[in-house]
């Protein structure tokens, strides 16, 4: 896999079941800080997405009311962005107990066997962003192939899969990365009858959006992966063979 008749069918499937008519991407693919995209992708792992968003929304106080940038836009000017090392100063004389108590109000940990607070998980990463002088949206791009900067996120415990670091990538612009997590493995699986690992799931989605775009459509692998995620949340745990799971 992915071979090509395991493309068509998943291309077939797609148009028979994802809702073409208007794909959007949601809203946080439109934050306007990037340290919104880390406190996101970080938090956004093995659960519910609405609490997720919950945590975003108490990010006003750090940020002020510019949670989300126009829908559609580009990243706004730096000069009109928190940058990564401010958004340090206002958590880094906090504990992780505390941050993740007041500040984020979620005692999640990055995994139920030797993890971290994810309010934790969360300053590591900025502090690595901070580190590679990445501050805004615009410093991303010089990120995507640097192997020290990846090996370095995923030491922090709960990121070795790389999942986590896919998404900030989405997150803040690569439109052309998935986050394979279970509800797109699951949506993979259920077409193909066979275990899909992260790696396939990428170069899947990748070849089926090319698929899409010659039939016409205008699609990416981000926008797909965005469309097979909200058709997966609105099952019910069990229907049409698809089945309902969360994010890894």
């Amino acid at each position: 896999m992915p071979a090509q008749l395991t493309i068509d069918s998943i291309t077939d499937f797609c148009l028979q079941k994802l809702d073409f008519s208007n794909p959007k991407l949601d809203p946080e693919y439109y934050y306007a800080h990037l340290p919104l995209c880390v406190v996101d992708s970080v938090f956004s792992m093995g659960v519910k997405y609405e609490s997720v968003r919950n945590v975003v929304r108490r990010m006003e106080p750090l940020v002020g009311h510019t949670l989300f940038r126009d829908y559609g836009s580009l990243p706004t000017d730096p000069a009109q962005q928190i940058s990564v090392a401010v958004f340090l100063e206002k958590i880094e004389h906090e504990s992780p107990e505390k941050l993740a108590l007041e500040i984020y109000q979620n005692k999640q940990r990055t995994s139920t066997q030797n993890g971290i607070l994810k309010a934790e998980a969360v300053s590591r990463f900025l502090r690595v962003l901070n580190d590679f002088d990445v501050q805004y949206f615009q410093d991303v791009p010089r990120l995507i192939t640097n192997a020290d900067f990846e090996q370095q996120i995923k030491r922090i415990p709960g990121q070795a899969s790389g999942i986590c670091l896919s998404y900030f990538f989405m997150l803040a612009g690569n439109d052309q990365l998935i986050k394979p997590d279970r509800m797109v493995l699951a949506f993979l699986e259920a077409i193909t009858a066979k275990t899909v690992i992260l790696q396939e799931a990428q170069l899947i989605l990748e070849e089926v959006s090319s698929q899409l775009v010659l039939k016409g459509y205008e699609m990416n692998p981000r926008l797909l992966d965005n469309l097979i995620w909200n058709y997966q949340r609105k099952l019910p745990k069990k229907a049409s063979g698809v089945r309902m799971r969360l994010e890894v």
